[in-house]
């Protein structure tokens, strides 16, 4: 298999819309620890996102919803400790950015500031305008989201498809404009037709990055979980699941059990030796200090 060239040059998000005018696909994967990030980043993956996600594949919520700022920094500052050459976004966690653009403005500064990023992520499309613009006017570069917003999945009735209906999909276009123009530079869309996502895509001069959107975007982006089977609950229709790991996992824990319970854990060769000479000057001691 052929892999593209890892450069060591830190990626920007100039990177994206000049990789987008190349017709250069762009690749991104979630990671939330100093380790995942390590290895994402020596694959040469173009950006890291700490997305919110953490929530459910890492903090075992049922959804998005109860992660915090603090949750998203203390895992940023993680992934920013072992990745130097990808774009590193932190996602805006719900109710970061909701309740003013004063609010969006100060957190999505904590995310550069305090825990490395790069760039914010945060869900939405023209009723998000005000936060998008005061971020992006005090240069932090945004990364829009639209189609499936998990944080918005009480609203949506459930983790489904959206953009399935020419009046939703209009709505989608009409939000992927808008954030352009707004002075994101890129927008995810996730979970919506193929051919919508292509349509918008070609309409927009910003990249787009697609999760369950089908080939027409101009990149793509995958929970890390998903695509190494870590996560055993459940399985999105549009994730490839690269490995099974958590299979792979289980095994190897019952396999220690066993080896610890039938005594074959630790051997020898895991063990750390003293001379006779030096054992014998301990039992010494021990009968001198009546231990």
């Amino acid at each position: 298999m052929s892999t593209s060239p890892i450069s060591n040059k830190k990626v920007t998000s100039s990177v994206f819309r000049a990789k987008k005018e190349r017709g250069e696909p762009i690749t991104m994967l979630t990671a939330y620890d100093f380790l995942t990030a390590r290895a994402v980043d020596l694959s040469g993956i173009d950006s890291i996102l700490v997305g919110d996600s953490l929530g459910m594949v890492v903090l075992g919520y049922e959804n998005t919803l109860p992660v915090t700022m603090e949750d998203m920094l203390h895992h940023c500052k993680a992934v920013a400790r072992g990745a130097s050459n990808a774009l590193l976004i932190g996602d805006m966690p719900f109710m970061s950015y909701q309740v003013s653009s004063s609010e969006a403005l100060r957190n999505a500064g904590r995310f550069l500031q305090e825990a490395g990023m790069d760039a914010v992520k945060l869900e939405g499309g023209r009723a998000r305008l005000d936060a998008v613009r005061a971020i992006v006017d005090s240069g932090i570069p945004v990364l829009g989201h639209l189609g499936l917003t998990p944080q918005s999945v009480n609203q949506l009735g459930g983790f489904k498809a959206q953009g399935r209906i020419a009046d939703e999909a209009g709505e989608i276009l009409a939000d992927a404009l808008a954030l352009e123009n707004a002075g994101c530079f890129g927008i995810v869309l996730e979970s919506i037709p193929s051919r919508l996502a292509e349509y918008i895509s070609n309409k927009l001069t910003i990249p787009t990055i697609g999760i369950g959107a089908g080939p027409g975007c101009d990149g793509q982006v995958l929970v890390t979980h998903d695509l190494l089977g870590l996560f055993d609950k459940f399985t999105p229709k549009f994730v490839k699941q690269y490995k099974v790991l958590h299979q792979e996992i289980h095994h190897a824990f019952q396999e220690y059990k066993i080896d610890v319970e039938g005594g074959n854990f630790p051997g020898k060769e895991h063990t750390f030796s003293m001379s006779d000479q030096e054992w014998q000057k301990f039992l010494d001691l021990t009968v001198d200090s009546r231990i």
